[in-house]
């Protein structure tokens, strides 16, 4: 699908612009239960990679391993997360799970820690630490509101977990694309495994499985499955495997400042300054995580001396000051050809 073609500024643009607007089309997919909402989504989405991988003739055959990985990415990014966050709906503003789950920029810095052994860099933390006080601050009278004893503990609780769920699945994938596993087949898998243990776990619920055929339905049903899931994961996945998951995650923080942008356009909705100062230190944290810091190395080099001349040990080493590319942002991780971090 040309994504190896695109830069990780065109990926994160991408990746915030859709999942930014879905909010939209979710609303219209309410008329049925959150578990089959996210089942008929990530069936459709599973269908269309299964398919494309299959027409361009992909490889599929992958080791029992990596296939236990891809389900459990499956399970963490395309299944249980999105239902707990349905869940946490109940008792939370939309707001307040903006809120929540822009924390999966720490978790994903943490679980990067523990599982690949990477340092975030500092211009990272600063970066998240601004963008999260941006969307505390947008989001101000939401936590002022916030009520723990009206079931909003439970909520936050659900919350913060399908936030960490997600970070691991974040992990799974980096993981597989560490083992040279390409996006697009890894997402297939993953988004089959997830739909399966979905669809399983609706059949021995006993819930009725209804299918709303209006056309709102179809079109947002459509719209989350091609560009919500199919495009926007593989986007952000790639981007994931490029430039690391903690900085990768920073684009949950832009997703309400984009919402909001829209939300104004079609809903009328009012700037107040708490918004616009909120927006405005996301997008400060936006510029200091995603800005280049060129790195210069200092080579000693040692003059090779002819025969009979003076031993170059009375001659001290010159310092050359060389540009050099940044580490890959994953151990191990194997971005496509051509590409710079």
């Amino acid at each position: 699908m040309g994504v190896c073609r695109v830069g990780p500024l065109g990926l994160y643009a991408a990746v915030v612009l859709i999942w930014g607007s879905t909010w939209i089309a979710i609303k219209y997919q309410l008329t049925v239960s959150p578990e089959l909402a996210v089942a008929y989504r990530f069936v459709l989405a599973a269908v269309i990679l299964m398919v494309y991988c299959k027409i361009r003739k992909l490889p599929m055959r992958y080791s029992r391993r990596d296939h236990a990985f891809m389900a459990l990415m499956g399970l963490c990014l395309f299944s249980l997360n999105y239902v707990m966050v349905y869940m946490a709906e109940i008792w939370l503003t939309s707001g307040l799970l903006a809120v929540v789950f822009s924390a999966i920029v720490i978790m994903n810095m943490v679980n990067g820690a523990i599982f690949f052994k990477r340092r975030p860099e500092t211009r990272t933390i600063i970066g998240a630490v601004i963008g999260l006080g941006g969307i505390c601050v947008i989001f101000a009278p939401d936590l002022a509101r916030f009520d723990l004893a009206a079931g909003g503990s439970f909520g936050l609780i659900i919350a913060l977990v399908s936030c960490y769920v997600a970070s691991l699945g974040n992990m799974a994938s980096a993981r597989n694309q560490a083992s040279g596993i390409p996006v697009m087949q890894a997402n297939a898998y993953g988004m089959m495994y997830g739909s399966i243990m979905l669809v399983a776990y609706i059949l021995v619920s006993g819930q009725p499985i209804i299918f709303d055929t209006s056309p709102s339905f179809l079109i947002a049903l459509v719209y989350l499955s091609v560009l919500g899931s199919v495009l926007a994961f593989g986007f952000y996945l790639t981007l994931l495997g490029r430039i690391g998951p903690d900085r990768a995650a920073y684009s949950s923080v832009m997703f309400p400042v984009v919402a909001l942008a829209i939300s104004t356009f079609a809903e009328g909705f009012v700037w107040h300054a708490n918004i616009i100062l909120g927006v405005g230190l996301t997008l400060v944290g936006n510029v200091v995580i995603l800005s280049r810091r060129k790195r210069i190395a200092t080579v000693a080099i040692t003059p090779v001396m002819p025969v009979g001349t003076a031993s170059t040990a009375s001659r001290p080493p010159r310092n050359i000051d060389m540009p050099t590319n940044p580490p890959a942002a994953m151990v191990g991780a194997l971005p496509c050809k051509g590409d710079v971090s």
